[in-house]
């Protein structure tokens, strides 16, 4: 049989056709070669946070003092790993700029001197005096303001900042707590409990770092008339209702908010006790920590109540009763630390009896 070459031709044509006219298999792209898990993540556009904006910032301090108190030195007996006086744990008094157990160092940047309460018609102002800056420069501690301002020996507001940094007045690190379910100080106002434990403390958060209702509510800085002292503004709307309470401040290498008061969670055994001579010396848990005794605002309290209020001791003065001769017009009375009274014709505290 003779090869038909035009047939042939046709053929190839055909076939050639064909194969043009079928579907294309899927070419891979470049990402179809990537694993899935691989493939780069979409950008992710960072949005700002929103800047808070303050409307009214605490002014200088008021001039005249509403209450004054002086606490315990302990750097006077820091070489001998003990408090100077002043810690009482069932009564809800501290001396311990220490650390635990060895007691073999000293902290000034958390050892109360002196506090001053102050306020004007917007403002309630603490200044916190303390021995002297850390060797580094700095206030590493926290440091707080607590009222009591339905008068019952049982704190009611916390305002505290961390590690203040700056002479001018700020909400970083600045923080209101309140005892909304009102068990702060467990069963007894001041004194310890019988059973540790009872209190949650200052559970409710309502102002931190200029967030919470209202921006301005409290703020803080160093003095910029004293290197060794913190001050702290809060808010007279916010936490006082009648012009009248109580203060003390605090300070402490952490002072947590869930663990007031003190002596109604640990017994005395695990807290110890920073004087010397004192049965469950040395400290043991409770270390790092300082407080003074209050000062009443507005008016005076119940002396019939145990509300850790300032001592006042004024000796018999010359010529007019009991009133005593001052020592010159600058000599301003200061209530002074349990077992101590303030003597105006020295103008200043005196021990009245050994701790």
């Amino acid at each position: 049989m003779k090869f038909n070459s035009t047939k042939l031709m046709l053929m190839l044509v055909v076939l050639i056709i064909q194969a043009c006219n079928m579907p294309a298999a899927d070419t891979p792209t470049q990402e179809a070669l990537i694993p899935e898990e691989n493939l780069p993540d979409a950008p992710i556009t960072e949005v700002p946070p929103t800047e808070i904006q303050h409307t009214l910032v605490p002014a200088d301090l008021p001039a005249v003092s509403s209450g004054v108190a002086a606490d315990q030195d302990s750097a006077r007996t820091s070489r001998d790993n003990s408090a100077s006086g002043g810690d009482r744990f069932t009564f809800g008094e501290y001396e311990r700029p220490f650390n635990a157990i060895a007691m073999d160092t000293y902290f000034p940047y958390l050892d109360i001197q002196q506090y001053n309460i102050l306020q004007d018609d917007l403002w309630i102002y603490t200044t916190i005096v303390l021995r002297s800056r850390s060797a580094e420069g700095t206030f590493p501690g926290e440091y707080a303001l607590e009222l009591d301002n339905d008068i019952d020996g049982k704190g009611d507001w916390l305002i505290l900042v961390s590690a203040p940094a700056s002479t001018e007045w700020s909400t970083v690190n600045v923080q209101i707590w309140q005892d909304t379910n009102k068990d702060v100080g467990g069963a007894n106002s001041i004194e310890a409990d019988k059973n540790p434990g009872f209190s949650d403390g200052y559970e409710t958060e309502v102002f931190n770092n200029g967030i919470g209702n209202d921006a301005d509510a409290a703020w803080a800085r160093l003095s910029p008339d004293d290197q060794n002292s913190v001050q702290i503004a809060v808010k007279r709307v916010l936490v006082d209702d009648d012009g009248k309470y109580i203060a003390g401040p605090w300070a402490a290498s952490k002072l947590d908010p869930a663990m007031f008061d003190f002596n109604d969670k640990l017994t005395p055994q695990e807290a110890g006790a920073a004087i010397r001579s004192y049965t469950y010396y040395p400290i043991q848990l409770l270390a790092e920590l300082d407080n003074a005794c209050r000062v009443s605002i507005g008016g005076p309290a119940d002396a019939n109540n145990d509300l850790g209020l300032c001592e006042v001791y004024n000796p018999q003065g010359e010529g007019s009763g009991d009133t005593p001769s001052q020592s010159g017009s600058s000599c301003t009375e200061t209530a002074c630390p349990s077992g101590w009274g303030f003597d105006s014709s020295s103008c200043s505290c005196v021990l009245l009896a050994p701790p």
